[in-house]
Order: structure tokens, then sequence, then C-alpha cells
């Protein structure tokens, strides 16, 4: 008769099942699960540094606690690799937009706001848990400097970085460019003065709640992780 216990390797998602003799003393059994959690941390770390040309970050977790190590693991423990994968990929599209970001008066490029799951948060903070992440710009004019009419940034900013992240980190999650309503920041306010308005009616026309969808759409860019 065997027990079986699971090594899980997330966010890899891979499961390495052990089947532990049960002729063996528990603590010979705890010690063959943590060498087996250990070469498939290895594989995973070599997986994601052919993937992704370093090796991420990782929490060991056992159990679902978190853990500095594989001390004192029982034969029925689950250990999980965590890999920071996408606080990689938000910390390095948030720098990489501040320095493609035309820096005149810096107020555009101190205006990236993030969202995980439509919850503004702080890209240099812990990442929530979320679905979808989205960065744009809350400056009413950042539509304008995506067309490219911006003298520090004549290719536009959002979607030449989405380009660049999609490179580095297509194989691990979605990322794409798009343009999201923001009715908020600077953009939401200038969307709520009658010059703005006046301009939506003649140009967009249409129902006056699509206008102001039309007044607050903005360049962003889309992370997500399950596509």
């Amino acid at each position: 008769m065997a027990t079986r216990t699971s090594v899980r390797i997330d966010p890899v998602a891979r499961d390495v099942a052990l089947m532990l003799d049960d002729t063996l003393s528990s603590h010979a059994q705890a010690a063959l699960l943590a060498e087996a959690a250990r070469e498939a941390l290895g594989e995973a770390q070599d997986t994601n540094r052919q993937a992704l040309g370093y090796v991420p970050e990782h929490e060991t977790f056992v159990d679902g606690s978190r853990r500095d190590d594989l001390a004192n693991l029982t034969p029925r423990s689950t250990v999980t690799f965590e890999f920071k994968l996408l606080t990689d990929i938000v910390g390095w599209i948030d720098e990489q937009l501040i320095i493609h970001s035309p820096v005149r008066t810096e107020r555009y490029a101190r205006s990236h706001v993030w969202f995980a799951d439509d919850v503004e948060f702080e890209a240099s903070r812990t990442l929530p848990a979320a679905e979808q992440y989205v960065v744009l710009n809350a400056q009413p004019y950042a539509r304008k400097i995506e067309r490219g009419q911006s003298s520090q940034a004549p290719d536009g900013v959002y979607e030449g970085v989405a380009t660049l992240a999609k490179r580095r980190f297509g194989n691990v999650a979605y990322v794409g460019f798009s343009y999201r309503s923001f009715p908020g920041g600077a953009v939401g306010r200038w969307a709520q003065t009658a010059s703005a308005a006046a301009l939506a009616k003649n140009v967009r026309g249409g129902r006056v709640g699509a206008r102001q969808d039309w007044l607050t759409r903005q360049p962003a860019i889309l992370i997500d992780q399950g596509r």
C-alpha cells in the first residue's frame, strides 16, 4: 500500500505525484518529499529561465502557509512554489511607461494609473489578486500623445510599451493594447466641462452617455493571466 502526496508548482501549472513507500519512516518519507520538491523547483526555474531569460523570485508555501525553507515537512505535506511573474510584468511595464513618457512637465509620467479588476492600486506595492490588470493615463491629452502629437514621443507611448511587453512576457500572460474609459482623474474632470461636452456633441454626436464614454477613453495596456 502506498501514500500519494503531491508537490504543486504554481503558476507553472504542474503537479508532481509521489508514491511514498509506507515501509519507510515518516522522517524518510518527508525527506523524499523535500528532495522531490527541490528537484521540481529547479525544473520550474529552468523553464522560466528559458521562457523569460531570467529566473523570477518565488515564495514557498507548505500546506498553505508561507515558509522560508522545506524544514519539518510531513509525508502528507503539500508544497507550492509561487513565482512572482505578474509582479515582474506589472513592475516592468510601469517602469517602461515612465521611461517612454514625455517629460516636459512630468505630469503625464506621474499619471499612469493601475487597476486590478477595476480597483485602483499602486504598482510599487504588493500586487493584489485579480483576473485582469489594466494601466492607463489619467491626463486628457493622453490620446494625442498616443497619436504621436508630442515631439518627445513621436511614436506614442502605450502601444509601443505593450508591444515590448508582449515580446518579453507573451508566453507567460496575455499583454495587449486597447482603449478604456476612465471617468476619473484629470480626464474625468475635463470631460465634465462645457468645452468637452461641445466637442463630443460636434464630433461624436449620439447619446450623452456615449459621448462621455468617448471623451474619457484612454490608451491602456491589459494584462490577463487567463488568456
